[in-house]
């Protein structure tokens, strides 16, 4: 008999925002009750294209923002096959950052002048993550600015600026009604309140898996294409 599907649970959110710490903790609590699963994170510094995305991140090197932004897809796509045999063999996987982060945070930049270095649009940004698998259920670790800026090691790279901070969180409100349903095929998008105690939040976080997983039990579709919603 064929092992039920697993679930991609994904966590987003600008920087600072919580989403590693609570992404471990789920797995960790998915491992204590009896659930297999796989933790991931985006960008993947270990491989070829992460270590060049590293060294852009900690401005080492300086790239056009097509280029980067091809290479953070690129990082995704190199972990698409361990996503898809992961969910087919019943293994639940959580990941910390995704396309989603890909599209708000390059579409958040201004360009440097006309087409075709203008700003990038959010179609644009979403093309070459087209067809990555889809996620089940999506965290969004919503926390305004401020706070977010207050937490430890918040500026040590790139993109940790709070001006350009509010124009990411704004784009990943822009992305929830487009991911949320696809057609027939829904995504379910919860945003929480990660503002809150470590503890308070994994508490949402792991009431909302759990909810989740007796669904899933009960039946699950089969795992869809990102932005697509065909079936992969």
């Amino acid at each position: 008999m064929q092992p039920r599907r697993g679930l991609f649970f994904l966590f987003e959110g600008v920087d600072r925002c919580g989403k590693t710490t609570q992404a471990k903790r789920l797995a960790e609590a998915l491992a204590l009750s009896g659930e297999r699963s796989e933790l991931l994170r985006f960008p993947d510094r270990s491989t070829a294209t992460g270590v060049i995305i590293d060294k852009y991140l900690q401005k080492q090197v300086e790239l056009d923002d097509r280029t980067v932004h091809l290479l953070f897809s690129a990082n995704r796509w190199e972990a698409c096959a361990k996503i898809v045999n992961c969910l087919r063999s019943g293994v639940h996987v959580v990941v910390d950052r995704y396309a989603h982060s890909g599209v708000s945070f390059s579409s958040a930049k201004p360009g440097t002048g006309p087409a075709p270095f203008g700003p990038l649009t959010l179609e644009w940004c979403k093309a070459p993550d087209a067809g990555l698998p889809m996620p089940d259920v999506i965290f969004f670790m919503d926390i305004p600015i401020e706070k977010a800026a207050m937490r430890g090691g918040f500026g040590g790279e790139r993109y940790e600026v709070p001006a350009f901070q509010e124009t990411v969180r704004s784009r990943f409100n822009s992305l929830k009604a487009d991911v949320e349903t696809i057609g027939s095929t829904s995504c379910d998008w919860i945003t929480i309140d990660a503002a809150g105690s470590i503890e308070d939040i994994h508490s949402v976080i792991l009431s909302r898996t759990r909810v989740a997983i007796n669904e899933e039990k009960r039946g699950l579709g089969p795992l869809r294409s990102l932005w697509q919603g065909n079936e992969i």
